[in-house]
């Protein structure tokens, strides 16, 4: 009987300590998505990659990384998207490495994530020199993955003047800002920033210098080369490639990237339409922040 009572008492011991183990079990935090996603051997990108639902990709512009999308990030997760953005070689926590920097780089690397990430029917955006990398990206890769562009205050069709084409920033202009960023790349970034918004009073002192710290967290040999490659990108052939439907969203005030840049880009696209934010320059993301995430949003709907 004893014996029974011992035998009984040890199960029963043995069951409770169990029991309290896995009640104490870690539970995994994480959904278990890569913060870092290698492209090619011995080069990773950094991706943000929140959310559930319909995905929308975001590139960001130049020399920023993907951190500029903190406030499309939250906005989005919350209305039920998953958000993915993916930071450029050459910027931010992305790896740097020596060798090229030019648009037919940065669209294989987005590419490579898409696939790794298996996305399909994606919203593709991307900001400034990110417009012109998004735009390149369709065209060559017949807009694999992704059903819907948005540009945002983008840097295309061409962001230098060349033959019948009177727009956007001189040879001696861009020759000017290649130099600057080999020589004082610091008063460069300072100067940029002035010029951000509608006004050097648009932006708020901490939004001005947080802006400039994503800045100044680039490889200076990247934000050279990527600036070299953009002089050297014509996209006015490639707009006829891109079938998905478009938004344009730009501001009517913006200093860096003229408003006829969007409309360049609405003539070439056929399937597309412009958002005019007439309060914004070319922070139009920041200076006019609920309009321009209800907007996204309405077009991923659409």
């Amino acid at each position: 009987m004893k014996t029974l009572i011992s035998t009984i008492s040890l199960l029963f011991i043995l069951t409770l300590s169990q029991s309290v183990f896995a009640q104490l079990k870690r539970q995994p935090a994480s959904a278990g998505r890569a913060e870092y996603i290698e492209v090619e051997k011995n080069v990773k990108l950094h991706v943000t990659d929140l959310g559930n639902g319909q995905p929308i990709v975001l590139i960001h512009g130049w020399p920023l990384n993907d951190a500029m999308y903190e406030y499309q990030y939250q906005y989005l997760v919350h209305k039920g998207f998953r958000v993915i953005g993916i930071s450029l070689r050459g910027f931010g926590k992305s790896d740097r490495p020596y060798g090229k920097y030019d648009f037919d780089v940065f669209s294989d690397d987005i590419k490579v994530v898409l696939e790794k990430l298996k996305i399909e029917n994606a919203v593709l955006g991307g900001f400034s020199m990110g417009g012109a990398v998004v735009t390149h990206y369709m065209a060559k890769y017949n807009g694999a993955h992704v059903s819907k562009l948005a540009l945002f205050a983008a840097a295309a069709p061409s962001w230098k003047q060349r033959e019948g084409y009177p727009y956007g920033a001189s040879d001696e202009a861009a020759a000017g800002l290649i130099r600057t960023t080999e020589t004082n790349r610091q008063q460069l970034i300072e100067d940029f920033g002035k010029g951000f918004g509608a006004t050097e009073t648009s932006l708020s002192a901490p939004q001005a210098a947080w802006l400039a710290s994503i800045n100044l967290d680039a490889s200076p040999y990247a934000t050279t080369h990527a600036i070299m490659a953009l002089r050297d990108l014509d996209l006015r052939p490639a707009l006829a490639k891109i079938k998905v439907p478009v938004a344009i969203f730009h501001g009517t005030k913006d200093k860096l990237c003229d408003f006829v840049f969007a409309e360049q880009l609405h003539k070439g696209l056929k399937n597309s339409y412009i958002v005019k934010f007439e309060k914004s320059g070319h922070a139009l993301f920041i200076e006019e922040m609920e309009k321009f995430n209800t907007e996204l949003e309405k077009f991923a709907r659409s």
